[in-house]
């Protein structure tokens, strides 16, 4: 039988144009027949199961891109796929859990499909976030006489991690593959369509006659793929399994995001902070230039010792209005990872203590226990080994392809040019392709490994997130140390030290250059005591970040 067949390279073939192959396949059968009907019916089945195969590979292939992520390309935001064989030698983030990056892959994307090769991604850029660095690191500061959590309607921690939640435009761009993988399930469970095969065989060039006879015949044939060895039963389970471990992936790419949000509201809690010990210094001072004014016109102090004074009190002022900038930048940055409106954004206020509460801490060991038993990146390892061993079952159940059953209704031959009656009849016929050769031996290979590479990831993702735990605790165990031995100790002393001179001086007894050195390293004790709860309270965060777990309030 002649056959015409037109290849497609898989890019050049999206899903509006499958029925325009299925045509261009079977047109030429139609046209360019033979006598054989038995013959015809075989050569199609054949290039139905070819046809078949080549639709079922776009489908597999439609997410994969060697240019990398298009926009509006339905590809997935996230990168790698816990158990989807994909290859694992390009480019990986320096943590497996803790960088800010895309968290991982749409599980829902089948065998075979190419990680992200390069190119534009589809990321949303981060917030600015306010270093250590932008904080105030001129000007004197002072402990304010009490602590502040801000106006009672501000918005809390847990407030804010709700909104992030709900709100969150890179959060709900990936949710949607959540729905997507449900898609996938759906395409999974659909059966094969029949195709409907009209054949016109054995028409002369001319007419025939009982010179030159001959019979044309006409026949419409209905074709039906039958699954039987249960594929579809199988693609189900697996499409199942890549949902649950996209659930598990959605689930730490929240983790990380609350990470992000924990950093944007220390800064801001931060740089309120600073402002309220520039505040509190600026108060002091000028009630020492007050003093310092009275005891100039008493002729008890210099003009050179007033203006001293004076340029600490400007620089306090100075210092202020560039930590209200700060806080106006940290406040920003939020309202931004919060998708709160820039009109909102500026009035938008945080109620929280800087300090951290140290109670309640669970011992090393037990944050371990912790992590390994609630992390989602790691249950993410885990479902995907269940998801690569559906893989191999699903790579088994295509070694037998499926059956093709060939039911022509309806059949009409025309013998009126030799003389005859006119017959019509009806045929059935089965076709299949015997695993003689190719029984899918190197896919299902190739999946068997996949099952024991997922397991050798899943051990290095625990290796890893125990050394996540322990570097925070100890940074957690280091700050905490530190801020208590400045609260106890050394901000006492330095306070001690400013109080009794600034006394001496206020008496005449101490000169304004004495006063001075004695506010610079108080002010210097306590800008380490602010970087230490500072310091603090980020480790204790964190603490909640890599246990997956709001251990520390």
């Amino acid at each position: 039988m002649l056959t015409t067949r037109i290849p497609y390279p898989s890019h050049a073939c999206p899903a509006r144009m499958r029925p325009m192959v299925i045509v261009a396949v079977i047109l030429p059968l139609i046209v360019l027949g033979t006598s054989r009907r038995a013959a015809a019916q075989a050569q199609l089945a054949d290039d139905i199961i070819l046809l078949s195969k080549g639709l079922r590979a776009q489908e597999a292939a439609r997410a994969a891109s060697h240019l990398g992520s298009a926009p509006g390309a339905g590809q997935t935001r996230f990168r790698a796929v816990p158990g989807s064989g994909e290859p694992t030698l390009g480019e990986r983030p320096a943590s497996l859990s803790m960088a800010r990056r895309d968290v991982l892959a749409a599980a829902s994307a089948p065998p075979g499909a190419q990680p992200y090769a390069g190119g534009p991604e589809p990321i949303i850029t981060p917030p600015p976030r306010l270093s250590p660095s932008e904080l105030p690191l001129y000007g004197p500061l002072d402990v304010p006489s009490r602590a502040e959590e801000g106006p009672p309607d501000g918005l809390t921690l847990d407030g804010a991690i709700d909104r992030l939640v709900r709100e969150n435009i890179d959060l709900r761009t990936k949710f949607q593959e959540i729905p997507k993988a449900q898609a996938d399930i759906l395409s999974a469970g659909l059966r094969g369509n029949p195709l409907v095969f009209a054949s016109a065989d054995n028409v002369p060039y001319g007419s025939y006659s009982p010179q030159r006879p001959g019979e044309n015949t006409y026949a419409v044939t209905v074709i039906q793929p039958i699954d039987a060895n249960h594929k579809r039963r199988v693609r189900i389970l697996a499409s199942q399994r890549a949902k649950r471990v996209l659930d598990a992936q959605y689930q730490d790419a929240v983790r990380l995001e609350i990470d992000n949000l924990y950093t944007a509201f220390v800064d801001v809690l931060a740089a309120r902070e600073t402002v309220r010990y520039l505040d509190a210094s600026l108060t002091g001072l000028n009630e020492v230039l007050a003093v310092t004014e009275k005891q100039l016109r008493a002729e008890q102090r210099s003009v050179i010792e007033r203006d001293r004074l004076a340029v600490q009190r400007d620089s306090a002022l100075i210092a202020l209005e560039d930590a209200r900038a700060s806080l106006v930048k940290a406040t920003q940055a939020l309202a931004t990872l919060l998708n709160v409106p820039a009109v909102e954004g500026e009035r938008l206020a945080v109620r929280g203590m800087i300090a951290t509460p140290t109670e309640n801490v669970p011992p090393l060991e037990d944050l371990i226990g912790l992590a390994l038993a609630n992390r989602p990146d790691l249950v993410a390892y885990r479902l995907g080994i269940q998801r690569a061993q559906a893989d191999v079952g699903l790579a088994r159940a295509e070694a037998f392809p499926d059956v093709f059953v060939l039911y022509t209704p309806f059949g009409f031959r025309n013998n009126t040019p030799t003389g005859g009656q006119d017959a019509t009849s009806w045929s059935l016929g089965v076709m299949t392709s015997v695993p003689l050769l190719n029984r899918n031996q190197g896919n299902i290979r190739r999946a068997e490994i996949n099952v024991s590479q997922t397991r050798t990831e899943l051990a290095g993702v625990q290796r890893q997130i125990e050394a996540e735990v322990r570097t925070a605790f100890k940074a957690y165990d280091t700050a905490s140390a530190a801020a208590q031995r400045l609260s106890h100790d050394v901000l006492p002393r330095a306070q001690g030290i400013r109080n009794r001179t600034l006394n001496l001086y206020k008496a005449g007894e101490e000169g304004a250059i004495g006063y001075l050195n004695a506010q610079r390293e108080y002010s210097e004790v306590v800008r380490q005591y602010r970087d230490a709860l500072i310091r603090q309270r980020r480790a204790a965060l964190r603490l909640d970040t890599v246990v997956a777990l709001r251990i520390v309030p």
